[in-house]
């Protein structure tokens, strides 16, 4: 029987099965390490450098142990890689077969029923408006989820393509909780999410992700519960991600959305004799669009204050709005429709009291606006206490891996906030050679960030690295207000003749724009917090990385000032133990978008001069690669210059 060095080693199975498979010592100690922590069932959390390959290091002990193994992931898009791509070669290269099922939240699959009903809606609104050409795009897109509907095994609408979550076909042809029939549907016996779940708790390898995890550790979602139960081992993939989503699935919240969804639904499943529950339906409603008026205007996070002000005061009528409708309904219920609808409301009022009745150190209550819904949000404080006796209640392995879970090779920022203190950690290197093929340029004389030509300073100094770099740059922000300028700027200086393609965040969807940057080649794309982490682009089409300031979280964001002000009030240092930590692995995940493979070349300009003028600054250095620095900006440019694209790149069209 093969070992893991025989594996991992020169000659060994993945090296046959993968022609550029490449033998890393660092790859086999994580394995060992996770081996071990998979046969003791510990806590183990690796980092590993970009690229250690950490995705085989978990995947071949995980098959080799025996165990049931569930992997949860950060992305739907790293859940479709492992499911259709890494695990199925790893299991043939190294001969351990297994059952694998991949498990995705219920508004990823069709629903056969909505979707029937869908086309029966659409049709119908063609024959009133009489204006088949305006829905044309609906109508075409919902008849090839029709066509493939007939053809398709798992029902997994990334499969069709053109079809992006954002498409308004999306919500038209799935399920929500509160949509959902469940054993009521009379298209049940081929409901695409039963079928998932079922094989998932069949399979021995399952692959979820984290908001699907969290919401069964949360216990807020129905029917997954079963899953966690009976795996033997969590891998926790792109783990630097799970303390802030499960600060949300920890806290409460509840939405006009949602409140307006149970509603409508409630007023199709009334009978037409129901006068007081009618009353009390467009209570709530008045009580909702009371909300809105007294909620602040645009896209924007707020605090919250229960019975205070008028947000305050709206809520409370929201309360008790809900509350005699809630008593209503138990009077006159007559059918499992209203009796559903019901059990929705009684869960919304649970959440409302939560958020209205809660302590000030319980969490920060906030109040969230956007062009769909208002929020209103509890986001506890500490949820390591919790998270650490969720994960005690269950026996098992669970191994968190990420590349940046440490400041400084100091793990315990990550390990307090989830209560991981009695877990075992392991840093893992990254292979590549930085200080031979990056740069990092720290500009002299800049002006502090809070000075009003800030972000022009930073332009200026971003055109000249541009230009020796011929293009090929990531410049990021970390607002949008700041993106915005840059932009306005780069255009205003380029005019109607920029010698690059030029991409900005929010112009395009984000996939949109990276197929556009890796088919061009030589183009500069503007971004903010979305670019910083989880966007690969390897080889010679990104060779500069520009940032625009150290990436503080903003202390008017109400979590983050509530944060502040509760570590400070129990005696800790906010900026120590929360802000500079946080910030310094924001600064390591935008850092590392520019090395991804040993022939990766280029420079890392970070345009803060905080990073040399303040002692805090020596916490980020550390936080980066062991790249070679400079002040010098014409080392920088004879740094790009030399490493230039060894051809002329070809655009490729991107459709």
């Amino acid at each position: 029987m093969l070992d893991l060095s025989d594996i991992f080693g020169p000659g060994g199975p993945l090296q046959s099965a993968l022609p550029d498979f490449k033998v890393r010592r660092g790859q086999l100690r994580m394995a060992e390490r996770i081996a071990d922590a998979l046969a003791m069932k510990e806590s183990l959390v690796v980092e590993a450098g970009t690229g250690t390959g950490k995705t085989f290091a978990y995947l071949v002990p995980a098959l080799l142990s025996g165990q049931r193994v569930l992997i949860s992931t950060g992305t739907r898009t790293l859940q479709d890689q492992l499911f259709s791509r890494d695990l199925p070669l790893v299991a043939r290269a190294i001969g351990r077969p297994a059952r694998v099922a991949l498990l995705k939240g219920r508004a990823n699959y069709l629903c056969q029923y909505r979707l029937d009903r869908a086309g029966e809606a659409h049709a119908q609104l063609e024959l009133v408006s009489g204006s088949a050409a305006r829905a044309g795009g609906t109508r075409s897109m919902l008849a090839r989820i029709e066509r493939w509907s007939h053809t398709t095994r798992r029902g997994d609408l990334a499969e069709v393509s053109g079809l992006s979550d954002s498409h308004p076909v999306w919500a038209q042809v799935t399920s929500t909780r509160e949509t959902c029939l469940g054993q009521r549907c009379p298209d049940i016996s081929r409901c695409h999410v039963v079928q998932a779940r079922r094989e998932a708790l069949d399979a021995d390898v399952v692959i979820v992700n984290h908001h699907l995890l969290l919401a069964d550790l949360a216990l807020k979602e129905d029917g997954f519960g079963d899953l966690l139960g009976a795996a033997d081992a969590v891998i926790l993939d792109e783990a630097h991600q799970v303390a802030d989503l499960a600060t949300q699935f920890f806290g409460a919240s509840v939405s006009t959305r949602q409140l307006e969804t149970l509603l409508k639904d409630l007023r199709a499943g009334l009978a037409a004799a129901a006068p007081g529950v009618l009353g009390a339906l467009r209570g709530v409603e008045e009580a909702i669009m009371v909300l809105r008026a007294a909620a602040p205007g645009g896209s924007t996070r707020v605090p919250f204050v229960p019975r205070s002000g008028a947000a305050g005061a709206a809520a409370q009528r929201l309360e008790e709005a809900l509350a005699v409708l809630q008593e209503t309904l138990a009077a006159v219920s007559d059918s499992e429709a209203i009796e559903a609808v019901a059990a929705r409301l009684a869960a919304q009022q649970e959440a409302l009291a939560r958020i209205m009745d809660a302590d000030d150190i319980d969490g920060a209550r906030t109040l969230e606006s956007s062009s769909r819904a208002l929020t209103m949000s509890l986001l506890p404080f500490d949820i390591s206490e919790r998270f650490r006796n969720l994960l005690q209640s269950r026996r098992g392995a669970w191994i968190f891996t990420s590349a940046t879970l440490s400041v400084g090779e100091e793990f315990g920022h990550f390990t307090g906030r989830l209560g991981l203190a009695d877990a075992g950690t392991l840093h893992i290197d990254s292979p590549f050679d930085f200080e031979r093929q990056g740069l990092l340029y720290l500009p002299a004389g800049l002006p502090e960030p809070a000075a009003p030509g800030f972000v022009a300073a930073v332009m200026e100094t971003a055109v000249g690295l541009i230009d020796a770099a011929r293009g090929g740059a990531f410049v990021l922000f970390t607002s949008h207000r700041a993106l915005a300028q840059g932009a306005a700027l780069l255009r205003q200086r380029w005019g109607g003749q920029a010698p690059y393609l030029l991409l900005v965040q929010g112009e395009a969807p984000r996939e949109q724009l990276l197929a556009q940057f890796r088919a061009d080649g030589n183009a500069v794309l503007l971004g903010t917090a979305s670019f910083w982490e989880g966007v690969d682009v390897k080889g010679e089409a990104l060779r500069l990385v520009v940032i625009e300031k150290l990436p503080f979280a903003s202390p008017e964001d109400p979590l983050v000032r509530a944060r502040i002000e509760h570590l400070t009030a129990t005696g800790g240092n906010a900026f120590r133990d929360y802000q500079l930590p946080e910030a310094a692995l924001v600064l390591k995940q935008g850092a590392g978008r520019l090395i991804r493979s040993e022939d990766d070349y280029g420079v890392v300009a970070i345009c803060d001069p905080r990073v040399t003028g303040r002692s805090y600054g020596r916490t980020f250095l550390a936080a980066l690669p062991a790249m070679s620095v400079t002040r010098d900006a014409a080392e920088a440019y004879r740094f790009l210059r030399r490493h230039l694209p060894r051809e002329p790149h070809v655009a490729v069209a991107v459709p």
